[in-house]
């Protein structure tokens, strides 16, 4: 199937024929078991396998703005397109961010140390441009709040390194309170532990910090930390980077109905140093497998479903924030609950389900069928959290019904959710989160078929 797929990047369609359509009076009446029966392992694993052949043929990337995630969405567009949609595509533009040149971060002293890119430091997105040549500070480096407030920078010397720890607040406040104190360039170490010792790459949101930040692994903050406060340690740290305005595109698909709509999304786009197979080429199937197999089922519930890929999630929800903001008032009220799925193929997995308690009115609805639908299957679950980043934030924010799976990003799994749900303790859900190693082997098939199950029903009873 691979080798199929592989022939994607001009869009054609990988779907192999899948019989004659079901009438939709047959396929309506028992509800959601035919759709669920029509989802399977094997189609979902195509989609990933496609989604992969892409990041394969662009340099193992489908970032917003590049040929990877432009391929990805003709892709997408003509497996809806041959399912019998009319899909469209809605447009947005974004802060592209791109290197120049690669960075370059080498200590001059105490010993001179070259330090290589991908392996010990990653460039944040939108990081500032400079070639910089300080000694380095460390700011609380063995707290897990380290630099989160402004206090923290008391008595740093101006010009310095900031060396600050990953943890409890957004790193580009971090980047911030760093360059308000006088830094100039910001070092943002791992926090150690399985899961959390490489790189970490992140976004600072959007530009304008205005000097270097560079995520760095926990060995090497650890490294430049002692050496720090043994004596002067001096290092040079040169980026080469813009960011310019660009454009993007989201896909959407409708199946129509009466009475406003249930949208189903995910994001389509990667990071820029991974693949994204699983954050969220996992998303991406489940939905796209559902919107075919609805179509070809000939299934008409009651409201329509609108099916949703995002672009520029990794760069904050930005193509989900640009189709609410495009929203009138009346039309925002058509939606009647939105159903998120990001990262649903974890391989050391949790079986997440939103907390819908925190959630605008309507919300606990959806949280009360996932558990309805995973205590009916013998599966257990847990909720998460509704705070992120991820496509839900802005239709929350305009007060629409939010709802969605999850599986579980680069946190260790707890001992007592080890027992619950299987999988190693202590160790990430995925390792492999935001890395390049994010690829087809990294997604457990068999949890993604589990958690399309669950969408597809909660889905078609919210669309009932």
């Amino acid at each position: 199937m691979i080798g199929v797929c592989a022939v994607l990047v001009a869009g054609a369609a990988c779907a192999r024929s899948e019989g004659p359509a079901m009438s939709p009076a047959r396929a309506a009446a028992p509800g959601p078991d035919l759709l669920l029966r029509a989802i399977t392992s094997e189609r979902l694993t195509a989609h990933l396998a496609a989604l992969a052949a892409i990041a394969d043929h662009n340099g193992g990337t489908r970032e917003a703005g590049t040929r990877g995630y432009q391929q990805s969405v003709a892709y997408v567009a003509g497996q809806l397109r041959r399912a019998g949609y009319r899909p469209r595509l809605q447009s947005f533009s974004f802060n592209r961010f791109r290197e120049t040149r690669p960075a370059r971060f080498q200590r001059l002293a105490p010993a001179a140390k070259r330090y290589r890119s991908g392996r010990d430091f990653v460039t944040m997105r939108y990081s500032g441009g400079g070639d910089v040549t300080a000694r380095v500070a460390s700011v609380e480096p063995t707290s897990a709040s380290s630099a989160c407030e402004p206090s923290a920078f008391s008595g740093f010397p101006r010009g310095a390194v900031a060396l600050v720890r990953r943890g409890t607040c957004f790193m580009f406040l971090k980047a911030r309170n760093a360059r308000a104190a006088g830094a100039s360039a910001v070092l943002i170490a791992n926090e150690g532990g399985p899961g959390r010792a490489a790189p970490v790459l992140g976004t600072l949101v959007r530009p304008g910090i205005g000097i270097p930040v560079l995520g760095v692994s926990a060995s090497l903050g650890g490294e430049l930390a002692r050496s720090a406060q043994a004596g002067s340690v001096r290092v040079r740290i040169a980026v080469s980077a813009v960011t310019r305005r660009a454009r993007g595109a989201s896909v959407l698909a409708d199946l129509p109905g009466r009475g406003g709509a249930i949208l189903v999304g995910a994001h389509l786009d990667s990071v820029a140093i991974g693949p994204g197979i699983n954050d969220n080429g996992s998303g991406s199937a489940l939905v796209l497998e559902i919107a075919r197999q609805a179509r070809r089922l000939g299934l008409r519930p009651r409201h329509g479903l609108r099916f949703a890929f995002w672009g520029a999630e990794e760069l904050g929800p930005v193509g989900s924030s640009a189709y609410v903001q495009s929203l009138s008032a009346q039309q925002r009220t058509q939606l009647r609950a939105v159903l998120n799925f990001d990262m649903v193929g974890s391989p050391n997995f949790g079986r997440f389900v939103y907390d819908g308690d925190k959630g605008p009115s309507g919300s606990k609805r959806i949280e009360d069928l996932f558990r309805a639908y995973f205590a009916a299957h013998g599966q257990a679950v847990e909720e998460v959290s509704l705070e992120g980043s991820s496509d839900h934030a802005p239709f929350a924010r305009a007060g629409i019904p939010v709802g969605g799976l999850f599986t579980g990003a680069d946190a260790r799994k707890e001992p007592g959710l080890a027992r619950r749900f299987g999988g190693g303790a202590n160790r990430p859900y995925d390792a492999c989160y935001h890395q390049a190693c994010d690829t087809l082997s990294n997604v457990n098939v068999r949890i993604l078929g589990q958690m399309a199950d669950a969408a597809a029903f909660a889905a078609l009873r919210l669309a009932s």
